[in-house]
């Protein structure tokens, strides 16, 4: 089974991506900010790591920078999810993919999971 780590200090976001994943499979662990996520780091190791960019005590730039910088989790696929208006699509390149939080958010983490894991991380969600 393969494990996601999902940061995002909005409890609607979080909740809509931990959704998603464990409805194709995933065990979801989450975190609020990345401070709380590089605590969690110390006991899991993640397939993909989805996060927030914009948070307190820690910045997804910031745990991003973290996370490439460890062997232990520099190769972990990063997925960010921000709004457009925050540009971090534009100027942070060290993440496999960037989604939208004001696009669809379950049909571009779909497309995320196919790019990042292939057709098989679309086929836990049969039926639905």
């Amino acid at each position: 089974m393969r494990l996601a780590l999902v940061v995002d200090d909005s409890m609607l976001i979080r909740h809509t991506v931990c959704r998603f994943l464990e409805d194709r499979g995933f065990a979801v662990e989450s975190a609020t900010n990345g401070q709380d996520a590089m605590e969690a780091l110390k006991r899991l190791k993640p397939d993909i790591v989805v996060t927030d960019m914009e948070m307190p005590k820690m910045n997804g730039g910031e745990l991003i920078t973290a996370l490439r910088s460890q062997p232990a989790t520099a190769t972990i696929p990063i997925v960010i999810v921000t709004s457009k208006q925050g540009g971090f699509h534009t100027t942070e390149k060290r993440a496999n993919f960037t989604i939208f939080k004001d696009i669809n958010v379950t049909d571009q983490l779909a497309n995320a999971l196919e790019a990042i894991f292939g057709d098989k991380a679309q086929g836990h969600a049969a039926g639905r």
